[in-house]
């Protein structure tokens, strides 16, 4: 079955499938393999459970054409709010031994004792847990959620305005 001949439901459903093997994934790397996740890991799964949702209420709904772009809207904030979260984790691992900011209290304690805008502003200053590279088949984990990020964002702006054959 050719991906470009998908209907719009089709193609939803499995955005919204590979979103949750994903998620899957980073959880059995968590609890498997005992990879601790930094806040901005934690944070790059926000991302990818928005695109989840979106992409399974898009699928469920499947709309006319003219409303489609609602549920991709969607899918885009949080493919791009992946996007900038995992490309300020990179930058984060790329600094030197030196420049690395010093290790931060745990994320469910920032969400207890501060206020929302200062835990985002504290999670995106970097830590020095987030400066850790974990390399999964050669490359550091947010290299692999970019890739997803911009590839399913992609996935879904074609899915919208794709017009199947009759």
């Amino acid at each position: 079955m050719n991906p470009l001949h998908w209907s719009y439901r089709i193609s939803f459903l499995a955005g919204f499938l590979i979103c949750v093997a994903l998620l899957g994934f980073a959880l059995y790397t968590e609890y498997a393999w005992g990879l601790v996740p930094c806040p901005l890991c934690i944070f790059q799964r926000l991302g990818f459970l928005v695109m989840a949702a979106f992409f399974l209420v898009g699928c469920l709904h499947a709309p006319h054409r003219g409303t489609r772009w609602i549920y991709t809207g969607g899918v885009l904030v949080g493919s791009l709010w992946g996007i900038a979260v995992a490309g300020r984790h990179l930058w984060i691992q790329s600094l030197p031994a030196d420049q690395v900011p010093s290790c931060g209290p745990p994320l469910d304690y920032m969400f207890d004792a501060f206020p929302f805008a200062q835990v985002l502003r504290m999670v995106f200053t970097g830590s020095g847990e987030c400066a850790k590279v974990e390399p999964v088949l050669g490359l550091p984990m947010p290299a692999w959620t970019l890739f997803w990020f911009v590839l399913l964002a992609i996935f879904a702006l074609a899915a919208t305005v794709r017009r199947r054959p009759a």
